[in-house]
């Protein structure tokens, strides 16, 4: 027995939920060390606070993938978890810039950080069971088309999440004005907009999406050409969340090769998502380090997150093409060049003359997002049992979040005492991890490809 295999449209609504996380992480992203600085953050400490994103995954999708593989009930097997993390991290979305509203009780800068840590945790909730639907419900000729609508949705979610604030002032002529300590306006309402259709988004999924039992996961081909991978007497034992450590054990080699190539690559984004703001703001625009209230830094801080919606943008473009690249080339080899080229993109950025310029280095920086949202798994599906999808892409979360602790707990310092204070070397850093990311896409085995490419 196989899968049915799906339209385009079944694909698409499947993950649509996507679009709304994306819009919220992208508001979260562009704006986070904007607000955090606003609230009395220094330049150097931004990156201590964005611990607690990559933290909150290495926590939350190991468990979430475990119990979501073992979940199924009236509301089916991963939908439970979308609809909770899409109502809690709205909560966060609509609190944090709002922060200084329970100043009677805390620092508005740790009541931020908080609402922060519920965000990253909610985030993940709903995002890895999002990533162990295609595994579910995907032929495994389909996979590829599958995490690429992801990531079409991703970049659609994001360019909106992105661009929303300045639209909201340059068209709508909502207030970025502000004063000391104080979130401007159309901020705030970007943020409880992200919250609304953060939770519409999780609803259309949840009510178009129809998941397989486990019961015809079971009776599935590809699932028993798996089984043998899968201990049987563990099979029959009582599952327990400890399983998540004898799992990582045992991961395939695909995916210990793929681990390598994870952590350059979010190593370098995070370094992007912390100090772009800063870095513009001062080698761009050319501003005092300490300026974080001025119009001018507010000017900034908007036309970051025009240039992350750029790169967005462009993944949702380039998403499209992936799976006709990836048949072409091979998914490897389309890895690796999107790679270099966001590594181009990201390095360039310390030669642009001003901001129009840094569109072309966001281009550069698109094309590998799209990359490394879709490719990696795609090539990890197929090297995984699919009963235990839901865990394996849990645990292959360690391989994001881990890069970004290292860089969370390192980069500061390193701004302070080795770049002078100056944040624009952190993006130089960010383009040389993905030129060692792209190179190390040549050690991994990618087993459907190889299938794919033997039976043309």
């Amino acid at each position: 027995m196989e899968k049915r295999r799906l339209s385009f449209w079944e694909i698409w609504n499947m993950s649509f939920g996507f679009l709304g996380i994306q819009m919220g992480f992208a508001l979260q992203n562009a704006n986070a060390s904007r607000i955090l600085q606003i609230f009395g953050a220094d330049v150097h400490e931004l990156s201590w606070f964005w611990i607690i994103a990559p933290l909150m995954g290495l926590i939350v999708q190991p468990i979430i993938g475990h119990y979501s593989d073992k979940t199924w009930g009236r509301f089916g097997r991963r939908k439970p978890y979308f609809l909770v993390g899409a109502i809690l991290a709205s909560v966060g979305l609509i609190l944090m810039p709002q922060a200084e509203i329970f100043i009677a009780f805390l620092p508005a800068l740790w009541v931020g950080a908080g609402m922060l840590m519920i965000m990253d945790a909610s985030f993940n909730i709903a995002m890895e069971p999002f990533r162990a639907l295609v595994g579910d419900n995907l032929r495994t000729d389909q996979r590829t088309l599958g995490f690429s609508v992801q990531t079409a949705l991703i970049g659609f979610g994001a360019v909106i999440g992105s661009w929303l604030p300045y639209a909201l002032h340059h068209w709508f002529g909502v207030s970025n004005e502000t004063s000391e300590g104080v979130v401007p306006f159309n901020l705030i309402l970007s943020f409880i907009i992200g919250a609304a259709v953060l939770v519409t988004s999780i609803l259309v999924t949840i009510v178009s999406t129809k998941e397989y039992t486990p019961e015809e996961l079971d009776s599935f081909e590809e699932d028993q050409v798996h089984a043998k991978t899968i201990e049987h007497n563990s099979e029959d034992k009582k599952s327990s969340l400890f399983d998540i450590f004898e799992d990582f054990r045992k991961m395939p080699a695909t995916m210990r090769q793929l681990s390598w190539v994870q952590f350059f690559s979010w190593f370098g984004l995070f370094g992007m998502w912390v100090f772009s703001t800063p870095a513009i703001a001062h080698h761009v625009y050319g501003l005092s380090l300490d300026d974080t209230h001025s119009s001018t830094y507010q000017n900034a801080g908007d036309w970051v997150g025009i240039l992350f919606g750029v790169y967005n943008a462009v993944s949702a473009v380039y998403a499209f093409f992936l799976p006709a690249i990836a048949k072409k080339l091979g998914r490897k080899r389309t890895h690796s060049v999107s790679l270099i080229i966001g590594a181009i993109g990201l390095l360039s950025i310390y030669f642009a003359p001003d901001q129009y310029w840094l569109i072309l280095s966001m281009v550069g920086i698109g094309i590998a997002w799209a990359s490394i949202l879709a490719m990696p798994y795609a090539i990890l599906a197929g090297s995984i049992p699919p009963r235990k999808m839901g865990v394996y892409m849990g645990i292959f979360n360690f391989f994001i979040v881990i890069p970004q602790i290292i860089n969370a707990l390192i980069g500061g310092p390193i701004v302070k005492y080795v770049y002078d204070g100056n944040p624009i070397f952190a993006l130089v850093i960010s383009g040389i991890s993905f030129l060692i990311a792209a190179a190390l896409v040549a050690k991994v085995k990618d087993e459907d490809d190889e299938v794919t490419l033997e039976t043309k």
